[in-house]
């Protein structure tokens, strides 16, 4: 089965902030195999502009360290699932971690003030 994933990054790794992101990791699996991998551009960064960008794309999983509410509640609406609080590395390692269920995720990294919710990514 093919799957997209999404990974927010910085200089190469796992941004803290979904909305402040350089650049998109798109890792695309196939049979819990990595298949292809590639950095995307995101769109000028406004309230709910990356989830629909990575939605119309066919994003299925977001590994990030954190992202505000609406983000969440955008993802939510797509059925897209969301991996928050995970440790800062390399996208395709992440990827690779979620694959074997041993992704450690926790706190949303970026917290707004808002109440904090379940973040732990069940696949």
């Amino acid at each position: 089965m093919r799957k997209l994933f999404a990974v927010p990054t910085e200089n190469g790794k796992l941004c803290e902030h979904f909305g402040h992101c350089e650049k998109f990791a798109i890792i695309e699996t196939e049979d819990d195999r990595i298949v292809n991998s590639k950095m995307i551009e995101p769109p000028v960064h406004q309230p709910g502009v990356y989830p629909r960008f990575l939605a119309d794309m066919g994003v299925k999983t977001i590994i990030a360290g954190g992202m505000g509410q609406k983000a969440q509640d955008l993802f939510a609406e797509n059925c897209i699932e969301v991996c928050m609080g995970v440790n800062f590395d390399e996208p395709v390692k992440l990827v690779e971690q979620y694959i074997r269920k041993d992704l450690k995720t926790g706190e949303n990294l970026c917290d707004h003030g808002h109440e904090d919710h379940d973040h732990n990514c069940s696949h």
